[in-house]
């Protein structure tokens, strides 16, 4: 036998187990790749899918050219960074529209700054918590209407306001980060998605039993359906002593959680739920005019094909209580630096990489390994209980 022989794995065992992580996610791009290729010589079938699809995406208002915005940061090579910001938002009417059992309350429950590195090896999404009390800038609206500026004022209040045009606004004058793109998703395409790919894999420490809002769950590993991924992402009375702030961090897990599923071979190696998940996906996107299209969108995605799940990460701004009130927040100086990195293009580094969730690992099974090939430092050990403690502090599993 021949060394590439005796390379080859297992007649009965898939290639792409036996590869390394790196190497097996390349492998399930270059089998996305080539379905989309059959499909596109399938002719008028992928036409009217691709009309389908163009057709769901929603354009979003864009900045009017009064105000004054941060400039974009030049970096050396042929591509720059890019800074979505994305709102998930409970404006629409439905069902699945409904928050705490209140309908249309017209805010955004989750703002994350996305930041993706010039490179394309590098991504980060940033959680900005509603509660934080900032100091909202002047809005310009589309039609020219301008929503006054207002001292500590609570951050989800600019959406209320004035939408998503409001909040970039106010984004951008609080980071002096430019935004690229603004993307607002709506609670129920939410679920679409995840039923397209067949459930989402999250860990719940114990059991849930909110009689109040109708959530219940079973502790332990499982697989959400969309309306149990919509409860598990809203609930903020059981599972997180932190509040909102555990169910932030529940939604970063998960959002992790659901891009590990979506490249999984169980997702790519099927059209059909490829084409699914793509379907719903675009019904529950609003996008600003310059990603309001399919061609652009895609074009977004297969500028990912260098990156891999373990260096896409999640955090939060960092934050403390507001002193006089508890039950606000407020951003510390250490914002600043994270703006100062985005705005440069730098990695989050270990200073804010400690406490990330990676879409590598959204369940959270290696968190605690040692950084060697022997038994964990004091330091390591230590490090590990503190990051279980707050995996648990917000609904997670150890």
């Amino acid at each position: 036998m021949n060394v590439a022989d005796d390379q080859m794995p297992p007649a009965d065992v898939p290639a792409t187990e036996t590869m390394h992580p790196k190497h097996r996610r390349m492998v399930l791009r270059v089998i996305l790749v080539t379905h989309l290729v059959l499909a596109l010589l399938t002719g008028v079938g992928v036409a009217v899918g691709y009309q389908q699809l163009n057709g769901n995406i929603e354009t979003l208002p864009g900045i009017p050219d009064e105000v004054d915005r941060p400039d974009k940061v030049k970096v050396e090579g042929p591509k720059q960074p890019i800074n979505i910001l994305i709102m998930g938002s409970d404006t629409r009417d439905g069902e699945g529209n409904q928050i705490d059992g209140e309908s249309g309350s017209e805010g955004s429950d989750t703002t994350i700054l996305l930041h993706i590195s010039a490179d394309r090896e590098d991504a980060y999404g940033v959680s900005l918590p509603r509660d934080a009390l900032v100091d909202r800038p002047e809005c310009v609206m589309a039609d020219g209407e301008k929503i006054p500026a207002e001292q500590l004022a609570m951050f989800n209040e600019a959406f209320s306001l004035g939408g998503p045009l409001c909040t970039v606004q106010m984004v951008e004058k609080l980071t002096d980060i430019r935004i690229d793109h603004q993307i607002v998703v709506d609670f129920n395409g939410f679920k679409d998605m995840v039923d397209a790919v067949n459930g989402v894999d999250v860990c719940i420490p114990k059991d849930v039993d909110d009689d109040e809002h109708n959530i219940h769950f079973d502790a332990g590993e499982q697989t959400l359906s969309g309306q149990q991924a919509l409860n598990y992402v809203r609930e903020r009375y059981v599972l997180s002593v932190t509040g909102d702030i555990g169910r932030m961090t529940r939604q970063q897990a998960f959002i992790a959680s659901m891009i590990n599923k979506v490249v999984s071979a169980g997702t790519l190696s099927r059209p059909d739920r490829v084409y699914s998940f793509l379907d719903a996906a675009t019904s529950s996107l609003m996008l600003d005019e310059e990603l309001a299209n399919l061609k652009s969108l895609v074009d977004l995605a297969l500028q990912f094909k260098n990156t891999g799940l373990d260096d896409i990460k999640f955090i939060t701004v960092p934050f403390a209580e507001y002193e006089p009130d508890p039950n606000r927040l407020v951003w510390t100086d250490e914002a600043d630096d994270l703006w100062e990195r985005i705005r440069n293009d730098r990695r989050l580094g270990r200073e804010f990489s400690g406490d990330s969730l990676s879409a590598d690992d959204p369940v959270g099974t290696t968190s605690g390994a040692p950084s060697g090939d022997g038994s964990p430092t004091a330091e390591e050990s230590a490090d590990a209980e503190a990051k279980a403690a707050e995996r648990l502090a917000a609904g997670l599993c150890a």
